[in-house]
């Protein structure tokens, strides 16, 4: 099955919004309780690098960097975000996205891309494995989800 993948634009962003809460109901995707404002997320990623994978005129998944500190230093340095729709798991979305965000990011000079995820997700494990990730190490008990601690993979 083939995916366009396009850069992810304001007019996508309810379908990316539906994508987003999908992944924050499985409890394991991120920290957020809640999917933020289109103008909260546009201010914090990088604005040449947010894609979305459409297939049949429909967005079924989304790929996005945010810089991962304000400090000149960290310039090449990017945090990763990547979700699919639940419709779409498993048929080589997310794979696709991340190998063009991985792209677009060597283009533009950006030295590494880092992620966390919660050691339960095992299938974004696997995924950023496949594409190059390796894990790091483990920030234990690094936040709050509801009443639990969480270790986050980096």
């Amino acid at each position: 099955m083939r995916y366009s993948i396009v850069p992810l634009r304001a007019e996508h962003w309810d379908a990316v919004a539906r994508i987003y809460s999908q992944g924050i109901a499985t409890g394991h995707a991120t920290f957020e309780t809640e999917v933020p404002s289109w103008e909260q997320w546009d201010a914090s990623h990088l604005a040449d690098h947010r894609l979305v994978a459409i297939r049949d005129g429909e967005v079924v998944g989304w790929a996005a960097l945010s810089p991962a500190s304000d400090r000149f230093v960290y310039g090449g340095l990017a945090e990763e975000s990547v979700y699919v729709a639940e419709e779409a798991r498993s048929q080589g979305v997310g794979r696709e996205l991340l190998e063009a965000l991985i792209a677009g990011s060597e283009a533009a000079g950006i030295w590494t891309i880092q992620t966390g995820i919660f050691p339960e997700n095992e299938a974004s494990i696997r995924l950023h494995e496949r594409v190059g990730f390796r894990v790091v190490g483990t920030r234990e008990r690094l936040g709050r989800h509801g009443d639990v601690w969480r270790d986050v993979l980096l």
